[in-house]
């Protein structure tokens, strides 16, 4: 059965931090999305989208404005031979099997809809459409996507399971494990884990697990960043619970900084450059003694467009992970464009510091 989503009105379409709250909803309520449709209030292709994908099973999620409401109850009844009712102040189709705060779900033969009424700056009302399916999802560290799958495809097909493999970074492999009616999810993750010692972490958010581990042991944590410009921070601050082991970050653009607030040593700055190994070392360290944490980060580079050279071209991000007892620090090079850059330095500086204690964070 599909998963379909559809915006439709401009001010959906306009408002992207909106729309990103209500997408974020909707994935904690479907085990995946097949399709994102956006649809303007007066886009005579909307009927036709409907007619279409209610051709097939399908779980579709509409996604309405105070002025297209009323527009998608009267398309949704044409397409479904129904009439239109008045419930609660709002005209609605009248086979409408739940009505729950500006929320309704309707069932055609074997599809479901339901359709929302969002406003700008208000919580979602509620996702009505129950997804069956059985999902859930681990990380992988260290190890390569071709040895992954040869190692834990004989075991899905043990427990009745099918796998989904992405690639976030180097090393760190997100895997979705879907399962019905026989399936054991529950057993194949304890076998992968066992199989895979100290490199298995599951659970679906790792900002998220981090933060529980660390609260649990009573730990602290820490950046310095430079070309990630605090995505970093935001990686963790925007899971509940961050300020238990996050106290701060030292954003240092320029030299200057880097020298004031992370005492950055001006030989370094000035013989290795800002980009440098030399530079994002005493980075973690100035990140760590002004804290007072357990565990540092830092990172440095050049996110692009602009900035490059032969040396050091566009891409090329030094990070440093830095314990109390232990310090790693690598060079990379990531590819495409400056927030994607950017995105993919936040995640190795992660799985960077899931390895530079493996018996807290794996254990």
């Amino acid at each position: 059965m599909k998963r379909d989503v559809i915006f439709v009105g401009n001010r959906l379409i306009l408002n992207e931090a909106f729309e990103r709250y209500i997408l974020r909803n909707i994935k904690n309520s479907l085990t995946s999305i097949d399709s994102i449709s956006y649809f303007e209030e007066s886009d005579k292709g909307l009927f036709l989208h409907l007619e279409t994908l209610l051709k097939s099973e399908s779980k579709l999620i509409i996604i309405t404005t105070k002025s297209t409401f009323t527009i998608v109850g009267k398309l949704l009844s044409t397409v479904t031979a129904d009439n239109q009712v008045l419930k609660e102040q709002m005209l609605i189709p009248s086979r409408v099997s739940v009505l729950e705060n500006g929320s309704y779900l309707l069932a055609h033969n074997n599809s479901e809809i339901n359709v929302i009424l969002a406003t700008e700056g208000k919580a979602l009302p509620p996702i009505l459409i129950d997804d069956e399916s059985r999902l859930s999802t681990i990380h992988l560290f260290n190890e390569e996507l071709t040895s992954a799958q040869t190692l834990l495809e004989p075991l899905a097909q043990n427990f009745d399971v099918k796998l989904e493999f992405s690639e976030l970074v180097e090393g760190w492999l997100k895997i979705r494990i879907h399962t019905r009616k026989h399936g054991n999810l529950s057993q194949f993750i304890a076998s992968a884990r066992g199989l895979m010692y100290h490199k298995v972490i599951a659970a679906s958010n790792v900002a998220a697990y981090i933060i529980e581990k660390l609260s649990h042991h009573k730990k602290k944590l820490s950046f310095a960043e430079s070309c990630s410009g605090g995505s970093l921070a935001h990686y963790f601050t925007s899971q509940s619970g961050a300020s238990a082991v996050f106290d701060g970050s030292l954003i240092t653009y320029s030299n200057t900084l880097k020298a004031n607030w992370l005492a950055v040593d001006d030989h370094a700055l000035e013989t290795h450059g800002a980009v440098s190994a030399e530079v994002v070392l005493e980075m973690s360290e100035g990140a760590m003694n002004v804290s007072f944490a357990d565990f540092s980060l830092s990172i440095s580079g050049v996110a692009g467009p602009t900035g490059g050279s032969e040396a050091k071209p566009v891409g090329t991000v030094y990070i440093s992970a830095r314990s109390k007892t232990t310090v790693h620090t690598e060079r990379f090079h990531f590819e495409g464009d400056r927030n994607y850059i950017q995105e993919q330095s936040v995640l190795m500086a992660v799985k960077m510091l899931l390895n530079i204690d493996k018996e807290l964070f794996f254990s």
